[in-house]
């Protein structure tokens, strides 16, 4: 019987006839679809989809014609010195660049003021300029760059608000994301979406590297594991060794999360990849690993600061005449001296511990639900998900004859995790890529050498290539709606909204919740911090000197925690996330459901760090 043949695949699941207004035989309870007279009628989920779609496409199409945009400065502030060739340069993620020319700050077209003014669209997108401030009763020069940024108002929120909306009503990422992508482009009058809009962004280096990394190589690595049974022996060796139920493989993964404090993708890969075998096999709900393996991620990478966060932080929080944050070590150094007001943090790691040792009265009713559900029926997804990854990879596939060992395991992943840490202690920089492609080579030879057909193998990488590509289709989609965010200007409208008008009381969750909406709307912390930090540690600043602070330094660093740790909360219960997708898919996790679930819990820490942060600026600022 062919796909059109089936009943569960036929058009009648969706248009169902009845008598009068009733249920249809085959709909579901809660969302029928129906039939009046001739007429039939989508379900309400697909009816308010469909409807979201055409209002956001419309009002994208009124917003390109009518709106008009607001531009804004957007001034970084570096530490320049002269190089041995004598000229003009600044270190920026380890590389020196060159300033090729610059000009007094009052002479700039994009200065606040001259911008306040302007018709239409600047001349030029950037510049260099340099101003005479006064430190420590000593006149020096500060360099910065000036760039011209641009909103559309609350309009600036539109493409995340339908991607996140339809993503949450329709259950299917990949729709929803191109729909914002879509909503995006007609806003920025962009109407050939293949050639203006996606063709660059897949050409970019994020895109290329999601291919290579998430598609090819972690692709392959689960595909031999699966064809291999290496996984499945892990999971074994664990359970026969260290395992001793769901409990203690919830707790191997959250300890996991912890020890690999890299942070972001890097951390959620590594983990999700090694304890997914182990988890399933004791019966532990993707929901509840998905959300252990995300919630260990970012949070922990804000506490164990011993990475590359505060090297690409600090760029962004100098502060002129704020002597503890005039060098790169003093801001360095002022990361560290902040990372015991990363409430959020420490209250997301020990959210997840809590529930890796049983206690699930803080993780949420979903949470619960999902637990409950695991441990009655075996069942590891709800109902109707639809879990990230193919069932290609969901069993083993090991050839007759073929004896699998454990050791093809472990010495891939010693390989792999000695690779990206090493990498980073010697480098500077984990080479994720690296550590992830040698380990596959070595999968491969060692199969190979005991005794499995090339045919074999090659089956196993192309099951392994299939049962990622919906997912890194999606993290590509997920990094080009991000990239539409920032350009029509969301990140920049929201903070423009705090302004100078807040009491110090309440400025630290001022920024939190700005931040929180930021990295939720955009998919990301790290671009989350290049829009925040610029602006919204200055004003701190301005803040603490208007009120007379007998505690400036303290306040600041309450405040900069709050943008370091609203935007982990945003970045990782966003939908359109990069980390919250690959741990819905290395976990094998439904997408929403894991949003669903997850966002709970995150909200409990935030509120929590939103009331410590408050009373610490109270009582001790």
């Amino acid at each position: 019987m062919s796909d059109t043949d089936d009943p569960k695949n036929s058009d009648e699941d969706d248009y169902e006839p009845i008598a009068g207004i009733e249920e249809a035989a085959t709909g579901t309870a809660d969302q029928p679809d129906v039939r009046i007279g001739s007429a039939r009628f989508l379900k309400p989920s697909k009816f308010l989809a469909a409807l979201i779609l055409v209002v956001g496409l419309i009002t994208s199409l009124v917003i390109a014609a009518k709106i008009d945009v607001q531009w804004i400065e957007q001034k970084s502030t570096y530490n320049t010195f002269t190089n041995d060739a004598g000229q003009l340069a600044y270190t920026f993620k380890g590389a020196e660049t060159i300033i090729e020319s610059v000009v007094p700050y009052d002479e700039s077209p994009l200065r606040k003021e001259a911008l306040a003014t302007l018709s239409g669209k600047p001349e030029i997108e950037s510049q260099w300029v340099v101003e005479t401030i006064s430190k420590d009763g000593v006149e020096q020069k500060q360099y910065s760059l000036l760039e011209a940024k641009f909103h559309f108002g609350v309009w600036s929120l539109l493409p995340a608000i339908i991607a996140i909306g339809l993503c949450l009503v329709t259950k299917e990422a990949l729709t929803a994301l191109f729909s914002g992508v879509v909503v995006g482009a007609f806003m920025l009058g962009r109407f050939d979406i293949t050639d203006a809009v996606l063709l660059p962004n897949l050409g970019s280096k994020s895109a290329a590297s999601i291919i290579l990394l998430y598609l090819w190589l972690l692709g392959g690595l689960m595909g031999i594991w699966s064809r291999t049974g290496a996984a499945q022996a892990f999971a074994e060796f664990m359970t026969k060794h260290f395992v001793r139920g769901p409990r203690s493989a919830k707790f191997v993964s959250w300890l996991m999360g912890v020890l690999f404090f890299q942070g972001g993708t890097i951390s959620v890969v590594l983990v999700g990849t090694i304890v997914k075998p182990v988890a399933d096999l004791e019966k532990v709900s993707h929901e509840e690993l998905a959300y252990i393996v995300d919630s260990t991620a970012s949070p922990i990478a804000s506490v164990l600061a011993f990475n590359a966060w505060p090297v690409y932080v600090q760029a962004f929080i100098f502060v002129p005449g704020v002597t503890f944050l005039a060098t790169e070590a003093d801001r360095i150094s002022f990361f560290f001296r902040s990372v015991p007001f990363s409430f959020y943090g420490i209250f997301a790691v020990l959210g997840t511990l809590l529930l890796s040792l049983g206690i699930t009265k803080f993780s949420g009713p979903g949470i619960r639900a999902a637990h409950e559900r695991a441990k009655t029926t075996g069942q590891l997804d709800a109902p109707g998900a639809r879990p990230m990854n193919a069932k290609e990879l969901q069993v083993s596939q090991v050839p007759t004859g073929y004896k699998t060992n454990v050791l093809e395991f472990f010495i891939p992943i010693i390989l792999l995790l000695g690779i990206a840490v090493g990498t980073f202690i010697f480098m500077g920089s984990p080479k994720v890529n690296w550590a992830f492609g040698i380990a596959l080579l070595v999968s491969v030879f060692v199969a190979l050498i005991k005794g499995m057909r090339l045919g074999d193998v090659i089956e196993g990488i192309g099951d392994g290539l299939k049962g990622v590509v919906f997912g890194s289709v999606i993290l590509v989609l997920a990094v080009t709606i991000g990239s539409i965010s920032r350009e029509v200007g969301a990140g920049s409208y929201l903070v423009a909204l705090l302004g100078d008008k807040i009491s110090y009381i309440a400025l630290p969750v001022a920024l939190q919740v700005i931040t929180m909406i930021i990295a939720f709307s955009t998919g990301t912390s790290w671009g989350t911090y290049a829009i925040a930090f610029p602006l919204a540690m200055p004003l701190a600043w301005s803040v603490a000197q208007a009120n007379g602070l007998e505690n400036p330094m303290l306040f600041m660093s309450v405040c900069f925690a709050t943008v370091l740790n609203g935007s982990v909360f945003g970045d990782q219960c966003s939908p359109i996330s990069d980390t919250t997708i690959l741990s819905s898919m290395t976990t094998g996790c439904d997408l929403t459901d894991h949003v669903k679930t997850q966002i709970v819990p995150a909200s409990y820490a935030a509120g929590l760090a939103a009331i410590l942060w408050t009373l610490t600026v109270a009582f001790f600022a």
